[in-house]
């Protein structure tokens, strides 16, 4: 896996759980995405704000974010952890140059506040491993995981 010497482009997004509901934005306000889980009577996807067209870094973050933010809350679901009302995602999708080859690297952050950070870290590095956009992209990208319960 190589590391990337020049940023040329980078995806955010920041995505909050509430329940069955996921909501998901972009950085710089082109990205406002309400999901929904199957079976919830809520639509599926409300999409509002997208002009001018977010990055393919950020719609692929925004995918991962949501993914792994469902990861988050069926782990602690499954351990009766009970996550904080203002519980959130923040991924980063970096698009980046070594030498002539083009490559991806990632941060994904997960914010707990005031649950205890063992009790995060556990539950960060479980919904890692479960969650499909994580799986897709372990060994073939750089990623860094980050917890913070402040």
């Amino acid at each position: 896996m190589s590391k990337i010497e020049k940023v040329l482009a980078t995806g955010k997004t920041h995505t909050t759980f509430s329940g069955a509901d996921t909501t998901l934005r972009g950085h710089n306000g082109n990205l406002d995405i309400e999901l929904s889980s199957p079976g919830s009577a809520q639509p599926a996807h409300v999409f509002a704000a997208i002009q001018p067209h977010p990055k393919a870094e950020q719609l692929f973050a925004g995918a991962w974010s949501a993914c792994y933010t469902a990861a988050v809350g069926l782990v602690a679901q499954e351990r009766n952890i009970v996550l904080p009302a203002d519980m959130a995602v923040d991924i980063e999708v970096d698009l980046g140059q070594t030498g002539p080859a083009y490559f991806l690297q990632a941060r994904l952050t997960l914010r707990v506040p005031g649950l205890a950070h063992d009790v995060a870290t556990e539950l960060a590095h479980i919904a890692d491993s479960i969650c499909p956009y994580s799986k897709a992209t372990r060994g073939n990208i750089d990623v860094t995981l980050n917890v913070m319960t402040a």
